[in-house]
C-alpha cells in the first residue's frame, strides 16, 4: 500500500534562463491562525489612529520603495520576466500611488456632517472595516499589492497577501520595505500558503472582504465563496479590450500607441491593447504598418536597454498563449507574423499578430495573455464600436480619432467599459478609477474610490426632539 506525501516546498524558476531562483516552504496552518490573530490584534491599535497620523506611515512606505527601487526592480524581472526598465517604472507607480493616498486620503475619508429632515444632525463616517485579504497575480508583483494594500492601510484596515507562487521573493521584500518603513507590526502579513488554506481564510469569521486580481474561472469561484460566507468582494478579473481605429485616424500614432499597448509587460497586462479593431477605409494601411513593427519588435534578455520583449512569465503560460493562437487559426485566423515557439532558453515567445480574427475564435472570444494581436476590419465607426462592445469582458479600451471631442463622446456614452485611452494608451494612474464591468468583475480602486470600498459607511444621529 502506498502513500502519497504533501509538497512542502515550491520553487520560483527565472524564465528568461528557466533555471530555479530560490525555494519556498508553505505555513502550516497553525502558522496562518498565529499570522491572522496578530492581524487582528495589529487592527484594534491601527483602526484608533487618524487619517493623517497613517498618511504619515503610508508616505514613508512610498520613500522607502525609492530607497529598495534597484533591488526590488530587478528581482520582479528575474521571477516574472518584464523588462527590467518597466519594472523600475512600477516601482515608480507605487511610490506614487503612496504620496497620492497620503495627500488625499483626509479629505477623502473625512466626516461628512447632513442636516436631517427633522433639523437634527446626521454624521456619516468612514469606519474600517478589520482584516482584508488579497490573493494576488503575478504580472505586476509589487503594483498590484500596493494597490489594494495602501488605500486599505490608510482606511484602517489590515492586511493579508496571498501572491502568486512565481513572484514570492517580491511579496517578501515588500514585506520588508514596509515593515523599514515603520508599519506597525501585524498590519502587512505575506501567507506562503496553497488553494486549500487560502479558502479557508475566506471563512475566517476575523477576515472581513476579501479582493481579488485574476480570471473570470478564479473570480467565479471566490466570489462564490466569499459570498457564501457573506464577505464583501472586489474583483478585477481582466480583459480582452478592443482599441478602435475610426476612419479619421491618424495612422502611425494609431500604431505606435497600440504596438506599445499590446507588448507592454510583455503583452502580459490586463488592460492592454488586444483587438485592434480598425474599420474599412484604413484597415489595409493600419495592417501593414503594424504589421512591420510587431515584426521588427527586438526579443531577449530583459535586463538588457535594447530589448524590446522578454519572455512570458512562466512556461505554461508560453504553451496556453501558443494553443490559443493555434485553435484560432484552425477556426480561420491567420497568422501574419510570428505563432511559433523560440528554440531559444526561457519561456519566449514572438510577437505575433492575427488577421480574419472572427467570433468564435479564442484570439476573438478570450483574453491572450502575452504578446499577440487580434486584427478586426469594421464596416464603419459605428461597426467598429458594436465590435468593441461584443465581448463579456469590459475592463479597458481605446479610440483613436483626429477629433477627440467626438471620441470622448463616444467613449462616455457608447464603450461599455471601465476604462477608455484616447489617442493613447495607459496603464493605471493614482487619481481615477480603476476596474471594469462584467466579466472584468466589479468594485474600483484608486481615485480615491479604493479607499472606500472596504469600510463601514456609518450613520450616526441625532434626531431633534
Amino acid at each position: 500500500m502506498s502513500t502519497t506525501t504533501k509538497q512542502n516546498t515550491f520553487k520560483t524558476i527565472n524564465p528568461t534562463t528557466g533555471k530555479e531562483i530560490s525555494s519556498y516552504e508553505y505555513m502550516t496552518d497553525s502558522q496562518v491562525e498565529e499570522t491572522i490573530q496578530k492581524s487582528q490584534e495589529a487592527f484594534l491599535k491601527w483602526k484608533t489612529k487618524t487619517v493623517e497620523e497613517r498618511a504619515k506611515v503610508i508616505a514613508a512606505i512610498g520613500e522607502e520603495l525609492q530607497n529598495y527601487k534597484k533591488e526590488l526592480a530587478a528581482l520582479m524581472t528575474d521571477e516574472m520576466g518584464k523588462l527590467l526598465k518597466q519594472s523600475n517604472q512600477e516601482v515608480d507607480i507605487c511610490s506614487g500611488i503612496c504620496k497620492y493616498t497620503a495627500e488625499n486620503a483626509p479629505k477623502e475619508l473625512k466626516n461628512e456632517e447632513r442636516t436631517l429632515l427633522n433639523g437634527g444632525k446626521g454624521v456619516i463616517t468612514y469606519s474600517p472595516m478589520g482584516i482584508i485579504y488579497g490573493i494576488q497575480p503575478w504580472n505586476y508583483p509589487s503594483y498590484q499589492v500596493i494597490r489594494y494594500t495602501i488605500a486599505n492601510l490608510i482606511a484602517g484596515n489590515s492586511i493579508l497577501l496571498k501572491h502568486a507562487s512565481n513572484v514570492t521573493g517580491t511579496a517578501k521584500l515588500l514585506k520588508d520595505i514596509f515593515d523599514t518603513a515603520g508599519l506597525p507590526s501585524g498590519l502587512f502579513s505575506v501567507l506562503v500558503i496553497e488553494h486549500e488554506q487560502s479558502n479557508a481564510i475566506i471563512n475566517h469569521k476575523l477576515v472581513r472582504g476579501v479582493t481579488l486580481t485574476g480570471s473570470p474561472v478564479a473570480g467565479e469561484k471566490i466570489a462564490e465563496k466569499a459570498g457564501k460566507a457573506l464577505k464583501k468582494t472586489v474583483l478585477e478579473l481582466g480583459s480582452n479590450d478592443a482599441y478602435l481605429i475610426l476612419d479619421d485616424a491618424d495612422i502611425d500614432l494609431a500604431v505606435e500607441k497600440s504596438i506599445t499597448g499590446r507588448i507592454y509587460n510583455n503583452g502580459e497586462t490586463c488592460i492592454a491593447a488586444k483587438r485592434f479593431v480598425a474599420t474599412e477605409d484604413v484597415y489595409d494601411e493600419f495592417e501593414e504598418k503594424f504589421v512591420k513593427a510587431m515584426k521588427a519588435l527586438k526579443l531577449g534578455d530583459p535586463k538588457l536597454d535594447e530589448t524590446e520583449l522578454g519572455p512570458m512569465a512562466r512556461e505554461d503560460l508560453r504553451d496556453k498563449i501558443h494553443e490559443q493562437v493555434q485553435e484560432s487559426v484552425e477556426k480561420g485566423a491567420k497568422i501574419l507574423c510570428g505563432g511559433e515557439k523560440t528554440n531559444r532558453e526561457g519561456f519566449f515567445y514572438p510577437a505575433t499578430v492575427l488577421a480574419n480574427v472572427t467570433e468564435g475564435q479564442p484570439a476573438y472570444d478570450d483574453e491572450l495573455f502575452g504578446p499577440v494581436a487580434s486584427l478586426i476590419k469594421a464596416k464603419d465607426n459605428e461597426d467598429a464600436m458594436r465590435i468593441a462592445n461584443d465581448s463579456r469582458f469590459g475592463l479597458g479600451g481605446g479610440i483613436f480619432s483626429k477629433d477627440e471631442k467626438k471620441a470622448i463622446e463616444l467613449a462616455e456614452q457608447h464603450f461599455d467599459t471601465g476604462m477608455v485611452f484616447i489617442n493613447s494608451f495607459g496603464t493605471a494612474e493614482p487619481m481615477m478609477p480603476f476596474g471594469g464591468v462584467k466579466d472584468s468583475g466589479y468594485g474600483r480602486e484608486h481615485g480615491g474610490f479604493g479607499m472606500k470600498e472596504f469600510v463601514n459607511v456609518k450613520s450616526i444621529m441625532r434626531i431633534k426632539d
